[in-house]
């Protein structure tokens, strides 16, 4: 390495000016001289690295070749091996860029379909509620349902499996909805009462058909129980299956929550 006297820095440049230029930190200045990737070819008498206009050509290169992703094993050979296939390593790499940029564009997408669903909760047309949930349903009802409880841990575990179902995931879980109503009317029909096997089975399986929406646990069922028999909204849709179902319902899920050693009347929401 050729020595220039102190008062010669015009002829090179430091490394923090290299830095300032190239943007690139000094610590990755100082790696690559170590590892010989990219060494100044002058120092000063002090013993201060002076980078020439040949080294901050070669920089440079390093500088490209690394932003779009090559590694520095890889970027020496294509600097320094002159039998390195530079074409077929650049088409390899803009290979691995665009599989990178689809990965990217498709990231993206699914960030915007969360945080449409955390603002909106149902990510469907009107058209395509209707279709799925029946004349009966209301569109407005996710808006409302945001506006009291967008704030909650619930809302934010319904919108991150909202922003990944299309119509027909939640086609099925409306059939499955469908198919628990209809087995409740029929098991009310037929006399079950609370506490018998079949009436803790429904009450099972109505918080697996309801974890479609969020975990819920058998506390927050309980809370569920009082709010489909005292809400005038849900009542109707109960009592509707069967006169009588909603309080019925509600009968099942107190007498399931006891066997498991939970007081109704002192369950919260947790």
């Amino acid at each position: 390495m050729r020595r220039m006297p102190e008062d010669t820095d015009a002829d090179g440049l430091t490394v923090g000016q290299v830095s300032t230029r190239l943007r690139v930190t000094v610590r990755a200045l100082h790696h690559w001289d170590e590892i010989g990737l990219a060494r100044p070819s002058l120092r000063t008498t002090g013993g201060y690295r002076l980078y020439t206009a040949g080294d901050l050509e070669r920089l440079h290169r390093i500088v490209v070749y690394r932003e779009i992703g090559l590694g520095l094993d890889r970027i020496r050979a294509v600097l320094d091996d002159s039998t390195a296939d530079v074409p077929g390593a650049l088409r390899a790499q803009r290979t691995q860029v665009a599989e990178r940029i689809d990965r990217l564009q498709q990231l993206s997408a699914g960030l915007d379909r969360m945080i449409e669903a955390h603002e909106r909760g149902l990510l469907l047309s009107v058209e395509q509620q209707a279709a799925i949930f029946g004349p009966q349903w209301n569109p407005d009802w996710p808006a409302e349902a945001r506006q009291r409880y967008g704030d909650t841990t619930q809302w934010r575990q319904y919108a991150e499996r909202s922003a990944a179902r299309g119509p027909e995931e939640w086609q099925a879980i409306a059939d499955a909805n469908t198919a628990l109503d209809r087995a409740l009317g029929e098991a009310m029909d037929a006399g079950v009462t609370p506490g018998d096997p079949e009436a803790n089975q429904l009450v099972e399986r109505h918080r697996e058909v309801f974890a479609s929406y969020f975990p819920l646990t058998r506390q927050m069922q309980v809370c569920l129980g009082r709010t489909y028999e005292a809400d005038p909204a849900f009542a109707a849709h109960y009592d509707g299956i069967r006169a009588g179902l909603a309080a019925w319902f509600r009968r099942l899920i107190d007498a399931s929550a006891r066997a498991h050693g939970i007081d109704p009347d002192t369950a919260t929401w947790e």
